[in-house]
Formats: C-alpha cells, sequence, structure tokens
C-alpha cells in the first residue's frame, strides 16, 4: 500500500519505516528526474541536460507552431490572451539565475521522507529569456483588492489523492518584482520540453517549486491561494497536523567539485599526493554570498577560501576556490556557506517531514593514493 500515491490523501506526506529501503516508486522517479554532476559546476551557465529536472506529472506534448495563449484573468480591469509569439516580440530581458529543487538533500534525512530521493545535485544556474511578469500584470490592470498571483501550468496529474494542475501563487509584492520573468528561452535556445516549453515563470531567490513549467494561465486573488501546492506539498512541518511554514527562498548553500576521479559505484574520490585546487559554487535566495569556508578533516576545522568576483547578476551562484596539498590516506572534504544576513550552513540536516530547505554541509570523501 506504501507505493500506491492514491491511498496517500490523509495526510501531508509519509516517511519510511525503520529500515525501510527505497521503494520501486522512489526509483522510478528518481529515473525520471535527474541532479546535476557535480564537475557541471564548472560551468558558469549549465547546459540545459546537465541541469536539474523535477518534473510532478507528464511533460505535457506542445507542437512547435502552437501559439500557446495564456490567459491574465481573476481581479483585474482588462483581461489579457497574450501568446508567445507577441511575448517575443516585446523588448527581452535576460537574468542569470540559480535554480535550486526545495527537497534537495532530503535522501539522507532519517527517517526519509518518502518522495524523490535527492542527493546535493538538485541545482542548476542558466540564462533565463522573456518579459518582466509586472508589465504584463500592468497592462492587466490589477484591482485594489489583489493579494496574491496564481500560475497555472499545463501539467496535471494525482498527488496523495488530489487530482490538479500544477499551481502555485506569489504574494503581490513578489510577483512585482522586476526580476520575476515570463520565460520563453534558456541559455539564448527555446525552452527545452523538460524545462517548460514553451513559457515558464521565473522567481529569482526561490526554490524550484515556484517556478511554474509550461505556464498557461495568470489569475489574480484577492485571498491567500489553498491549492495543493501550496497549502499542502511544500510545507515545513515536523507532523501531519503541523500547519507549518511555507518553503520560499532558498537557503545558504555551497558545493565543492569533486577533485580527482571517481569510483565507479561509490563515487568516492581518488586522489594523487600533492597540491591540488578545491573550487565550487555557492549562492543563497536572500543576501549575497560573503564567505565561503573548507574542511579537511570532516569539519573539525575550516579554512577561508577565495570567493571570486561578485556576480554581474544578483541571483546566480558565486565561485569559490581553495589550495589544498593531498597527503596519502583518506580524508572527507567539506564546504559551508555564509551569506550577507549571517546565515551559515548547519554541520548537520535539519529535519522536517517533507525534507524541504535542508542545506547541511556537503561531506566528499577522498582517498589519496600513496605514490
Amino acid at each position: 500500500m506504501h507505493d500506491d500515491p492514491i491511498t496517500q490523501a490523509s495526510g501531508p506526506a509519509r516517511v519510511a519505516e525503520p529500515g525501510e529501503g527505497l521503494s520501486d516508486a522512489e526509483l522510478a522517479l528518481a529515473a525520471r528526474n535527474h541532479g546535476m554532476p557535480l564537475e557541471a559546476l564548472l560551468h558558469d551557465t549549465t547546459p540545459p541536460g546537465l541541469h536539474y529536472v523535477l518534473v510532478h506529472y507528464d511533460i505535457p506534448f506542445v507542437p512547435p507552431d502552437s501559439p500557446w495563449p495564456v490567459t491574465v484573468d481573476g481581479l483585474v480591469r482588462r483581461p489579457l490572451t497574450i501568446d508567445v509569439a507577441e511575448l517575443r516580440s516585446r523588448p527581452a530581458v535576460t537574468h542569470r539565475v540559480t535554480f535550486e529543487c526545495a527537497g534537495n538533500g532530503r535522501a539522507r534525512l532519517l527517517p526519509r521522507p518518502i518522495s524523490q530521493p535527492w542527493l546535493v545535485e538538485a541545482v542548476g544556474t542558466a540564462d533565463w529569456t522573456g518579459v518582466p511578469l509586472r508589465d504584463v500584470l500592468a497592462e492587466a490592470d490589477l484591482s485594489p483588492d489583489a493579494l496574491e498571483v496564481v500560475f497555472t501550468g499545463a501539467d496535471h496529474g494525482v498527488e496523495r489523492g488530489v487530482e490538479q494542475d500544477y499551481r502555485r501563487s506569489l504574494p503581490l509584492a513578489e510577483a512585482l518584482q522586476p526580476d520575476v520573468l515570463l520565460a520563453y528561452a534558456m541559455n539564448g535556445a527555446p525552452l527545452p520540453p523538460q524545462h517548460g516549453y514553451p513559457l515558464r515563470l521565473v522567481v529569482p531567490g526561490w526554490y524550484g517549486m515556484a517556478q511554474v513549467k509550461w505556464l498557461r494561465g495568470i489569475t489574480v486573488v484577492d485571498k491567500p491561494f489553498d491549492g495543493f501546492q501550496q497549502a499542502t506539498a511544500y510545507r515545513i512541518r515536523q507532523a501531519k497536523t503541523d500547519p507549518g511554514e511555507p518553503v520560499t527562498r532558498m537557503a545558504p548553500r555551497a558545493l565543492l567539485v569533486p577533485p580527482g576521479f571517481p569510483d565507479f559505484m561509490t563515487r568516492t574520490r581518488v586522489v594523487h599526493p600533492g597540491p591540488i585546487r578545491l573550487r565550487g559554487r555557492a549562492w543563497s535566495g536572500t543576501a549575497p554570498i560573503t564567505s565561503v569556508d573548507v574542511s579537511a578533516d570532516d569539519c573539525r576545522s575550516w579554512t577561508a577560501t577565495m570567493l571570486g568576483p561578485e556576480p554581474e547578476h544578483p541571483w546566480e551562484w558565486r565561485t569559490w576556490k581553495l589550495p589544498w596539498i593531498a597527503t596519502p590516506g583518506e580524508h572527507v572534504l567539506a564546504v559551508r556557506a555564509t551569506d550577507a544576513h549571517g546565515r551559515t550552513q548547519p554541520l548537520e540536516q535539519a529535519w522536517n517531514l517533507g525534507g524541504f530547505a535542508n542545506n547541511a554541509v556537503q561531506r566528499v570523501p577522498v582517498v589519496c593514493l600513496d605514490g
């Protein structure tokens, strides 16, 4: 019964029983979705095929010549229907934005939340091109009673017994931020199907669940949206009866490009003795990254890294590097980031029922060969 999603409508989530291994359903999710190989951190912008992907339901089939009308309705004085060709005819804006899945890291939680079993690779950075959402909302002429903006995707399915379109909302103040985009291109090319072709929402700084793909409807409302993905799914709660807090902006995180070369099965890294340049990326959804520290002794001591230049775009990851002298034996490298609000990654993941917004330090086992 555990693997049947239709039977799980009574609660917001389930955790694994003691000793319960990965189910066929979780393995199927892991096969459909994929993380970014950590060596791809070397790219300033992640190639679309390497960027992480999470698709809740099916990838909608959209013919290349589809006009794809998007409606803007609800509490507006001038309801609109705009197609992608019209959006492309407008002055374009491009933002480089780092996305991270809200469930990144949940696979290592105990007890394990049953969902997409992410480790730390659910991330990517791309150049997103489109038009500012606030310009379209201004054309629609918002009612004074407007409170939130609801976004509806074309992906449709069942989640914990609830049949639904994928829908999320933003508070009006967030929706009107100048860098929120209706995006039709990724890294200078049309959106790939798995990334929302032909149109998606881009909300810089927020976790991936806010970036509604295959966008077909924008509705302005005068009360908090209570749809499944807002009120049930993406909440940080300790128990099913806990109303919880909504998942919003990304917590600070740093990732290390794994040094050396990997063991095929365990992915343990193998290096030779001598100097090695450690490097990676760091980001936060609320404030610039101000420091990144690395440990070579499993978090017992830390060394400050050298940060790269401040990013041109405020919502993209920042580079860091540090020289390290590898000595024969086993090591555990770790990396942690701190942002301008003083938020630092914890050494251990804080547990919650959905496994959301976990940003514990990354640990990378390394074996240095003797000679």
